[in-house]
C-alpha cells in the first residue's frame, strides 16, 4: 500500500509540471498508460521531473548499451534490492523488448550466482587479486 497519494489524470492536469511529464511518459513510451511510481513521485513535482529525465537518458536514449539489457540489468539490480515493484515493471518492459522464458531463467540463474558467491566472498573478507584492480 502507498504510502504517499497517487495523483490521478485530473490532479496532474491541475499542475503545468506534473501534467507535463504525464504527457512526456505518454508520448516516449507511446502509450496512455502512467504507472503508480510515476503518480506518487507527482507529489514532488521537480523529483518527478529530475527522476524521469534522468531516466530517459540512462534506460531510453540510445547507448553503449542495447534496450534489452539495459532492462535486464535494472531486474537484476532490483532483484538484489528486494524491489517487488521494479521486477515486475522491468520485468514487463523487458519482455515487450524481447526476453525470452530462457533468458529470463538464465538471468535468474546468474543473480542467484551472483548473490551467492558475493556473500562467500564478502564473508570471507577475499580482496581483489592484483590482476583485478585497474590502474
Amino acid at each position: 500500500m502507498a504510502t504517499v497519494r497517487l495523483w490521478s489524470d485530473d490532479d496532474a492536469a491541475a499542475d503545468p509540471v506534473v501534467s507535463a511529464v504525464f504527457a512526456d511518459i505518454r508520448a516516449t513510451r507511446k502509450s496512455e498508460f502512467v504507472n503508480d511510481f510515476w503518480r506518487a513521485l507527482a507529489n514532488d513535482r521537480q523529483n518527478l521531473r529530475r527522476v524521469w529525465e534522468d531516466l530517459k537518458r540512462v534506460m531510453i536514449a540510445p547507448g553503449a548499451l542495447d534496450p534489452l539489457t539495459c532492462e535486464l540489468v535494472y531486474i537484476a539490480v532490483s532483484i538484489t534490492n528486494g524491489c517487488q515493484y521494479c521486477i515486475h515493471s522491468h520485468t514487463a518492459a523487458a519482455r515487450a523488448k524481447g526476453m525470452t522464458d530462457a533468458q529470463h531463467g538464465h538471468l535468474l540463474a546468474i543473480v542467484g550466482m551472483a548473490n551467492q558467491t558475493n556473500a562467500l566472498v564478502t564473508g570471507m573478507g577475499i580482496e581483489p587479486d592484483a590482476a583485478f584492480r585497474v590502474g
